[in-house]
């Protein structure tokens, strides 16, 4: 058994693709936007809060957010850190350096765009990543037809075929779906080995989107455990609507 399961969440992100400008005010990051009243960070946090096997929630916030704190204020075992970097790879660096793993902790990651976490997913999560030792991460099978996309070139009218002077995208190929999953979170991993992998993508100038592909790269194959539609990631404008629908 592990000496204790830590939950990080990065929120140091602006979500530039959820922005929506006030009038007179900046950008409000998407993580302290409302959902049914209350900021989304929130309702992600207390989604953690389910599972007592989590001992602490540490919130990885950028140096200087002053709105964490009364977004999270009463919530038990959660403590904010301004650990926070210019990318999310740099904040769960952060957060884990912050915690000082000992070898037999684990590491949580949820992203703050996920207020939907069913309590069942996650119990889910941590039995199979505890069964097993590896780690893993929520994700569902691909359901959609996937399209890559080719440079944009003008578009003709279907009908006429005569040019209407406009660019678009078009299909280079149809992707075989088969075998292919999209990530979630929670991912979870012991926090040693998360943190060293971390590094050295860090170190080899990588780019990541998730904690399982640091850990793809030194060789461990992370579990696939299925998630859930309601764990969606916050995105775009629209998505608020339909994440309160949820909630």
């Amino acid at each position: 058994m592990p000496d204790k399961l830590i939950a990080i969440v990065p929120a140091a992100g602006v979500g530039q693709r959820a922005q929506q400008l006030g009038p007179e005010q900046a950008p409000q990051p998407k993580q302290y936007r409302h959902l049914r009243g209350e900021p989304m960070l929130r309702h992600a946090v207390r989604a953690l809060l389910s599972d007592e096997r989590i001992e602490r929630i540490l919130v990885a916030v950028a140096p200087g957010d002053s709105a964490a704190h009364a977004a999270l204020e009463g919530l038990p075992r959660v403590s904010i850190r301004s650990c926070g970097g210019s990318t999310r790879s740099e904040t769960v660096m952060g957060a884990l350096r912050e915690l000082v793993p000992g070898p037999n902790d684990w590491a949580l990651v949820h992203d703050a765009a996920r207020p939907g976490l069913p309590a069942g997913a996650l119990s889910r999560l941590i039995d199979t990543c505890f069964a097993h030792g590896a780690g893993g991460l929520l994700a569902l099978p691909v359901a959609d037809t996937l399209k890559r996309a080719a440079g944009r070139e003008q578009v003709d009218c279907v009908l006429t075929g005569a040019s209407s002077g406009e660019e678009g995208l078009v299909v280079q190929a149809t992707v075989d779906r088969e075998g292919l999953w999209a990530a979630q979170t929670p991912q979870m991993f012991p926090a040693q080995k998360l943190l060293q992998a971390l590094e050295l993508a860090d170190r080899a100038g990588r780019t990541l989107t998730d904690e399982a592909s640091a850990m793809e790269a030194i060789g461990i194959k992370p579990r696939l455990i299925p998630g859930s539609i309601r764990n969606f990631k916050v995105t775009w404008p629209e998505d608020f609507e339909l994440m309160e629908r949820w909630l």
